[in-house]
């Protein structure tokens, strides 16, 4: 019976360190392909590998860098951060991506898919795959 009592309060201990967020995270850390593009509302357009006449892949290291690659080129290099913080378009707290000098609202981020969009008010949107 002490042995099952230890375990219980065990158990409970441990537990109450559970995050519900940590299980369902998805990490931003791999190699994205570029989709396609699409433009805001002061600038609609869709630009996709075909039309652009050039791949282009991103990817995200462990320790916080984004690497750029163009026709498997590498063309940059530099540091990102993911924050909480205001999406400009609807006022709401979303996550952020910084990078090159721009911000990026996480739309979507999954197993297979990551969609950033710009955060201002044009908002374009650009799709990758893994």
């Amino acid at each position: 019976m002490r042995k099952l009592l230890l375990f219980f309060v065990a158990f409970c201990l441990f537990s109450s360190f559970y995050s519900k967020d940590s299980v369902n995270a998805v990490s931003i850390v791999n190699t994205w392909t570029w989709e396609k593009s699409i433009g805001g509302v002061n600038n609609p357009y869709t630009a996709t590998p075909k039309t652009s006449g050039f791949n282009k892949k991103v990817v995200f290291t462990s320790d916080g860098r984004i690497i750029t690659y163009k026709n498997d080129i590498e063309i940059r290099n530099s540091a990102y951060e993911i924050a909480k913080g205001i999406g400009v378009s609807d006022n709401l707290e979303h996550d952020l991506i910084t990078f090159e000098g721009k911000t990026y609202i996480i739309e979507k981020l999954d197993n297979q898919n990551l969609t950033i969009l710009s955060n201002n008010t044009d908002a374009a949107r650009t799709i990758f795959k893994r």
